[in-house]
């Protein structure tokens, strides 16, 4: 990958966005590239954290494992954005799986060599806390959706959310551009299958929801947040 190319999706991301070049340039020299074909591993659970990825292109999952063996989708991430979110601040293993779901080209960037980096250009801290922010204030939003929510609305709220995270909006509607199952929507809240199929009929009745035929979900978004008023 040329490093034009490098340059101009790094400049995308949002804690390097507004970088002067000679700011970003010590990050191109530390960047490297590589191809990943659809079904392989990023990297496993419990592998050594020691480097961070930048999606180029295709789509990357993410998700854990109980001891059972069930998976957990945590989420399903887009070109543009960065992986695992807590790895510059975090020692030891990796927490979840990342697999890849279309084949993708990823920009990778070493922990230790970046951490220097942050430490000579402190506004890039200042950029990174603010992506970490948005982060905690999702999770907390998840959280709180568990506890004051029953299952119709955790899945009502479940969906909200994907069309900001996996949705482009294509007139008054959403289309979630990733085919997500109704399983994958349950591990995603820890329901069942069957209760977001039960969901799913009823916001498709009221004709909030619909899939189109490649079995994407379209979504109203406006007409969903009614449902939890």
């Amino acid at each position: 990958m040329e490093l034009e190319v490098i340059n101009r999706r790094l400049s995308q991301v949002p804690i390097f966005k507004e970088l002067s070049v000679n700011e970003i340039n010590p990050i191109l020299k530390i960047a490297q590239t590589r191809f990943y074909k659809q079904k392989m591993y990023v990297f496993m659970q419990d592998d050594p954290l020691d480097r961070v990825y930048f999606i180029h292109s295709g789509k990357i999952k993410i998700f854990k494992t109980d001891q059972m063996g069930k998976e957990q989708l945590i989420s399903v991430l887009e070109p543009g954005e960065m992986f695992p979110h807590a790895g510059f601040f975090r020692k030891g293993t990796y927490p979840a799986y990342a697999e890849v779901i279309e084949d993708a080209h990823l920009i990778i960037i070493p922990i230790e060599k970046f951490e220097k980096i942050l430490i000579a250009y402190p506004e890039l801290c200042i950029k990174l806390f603010k992506v970490l922010g948005e982060k905690i204030v999702d999770l907390q939003g998840r959280l709180e959706a568990q506890v004051l929510h029953n299952t119709y609305e955790q899945i009502i709220l479940l969906l909200i959310r994907l069309c900001k995270s996996n949705g482009e909006k294509m007139g008054g509607q959403y289309k979630l551009t990733t085919p997500f199952t109704n399983r994958e929507l349950a591990n995603m809240i820890g329901t069942s299958r069957e209760s977001v199929s039960r969901t799913i009929t009823q916001v498709k009745k009221k004709n909030i929801v619909s899939l189109d035929e490649k079995g994407h979900f379209l979504i109203n978004r406006d007409a969903l947040e009614q449902e939890l008023y």
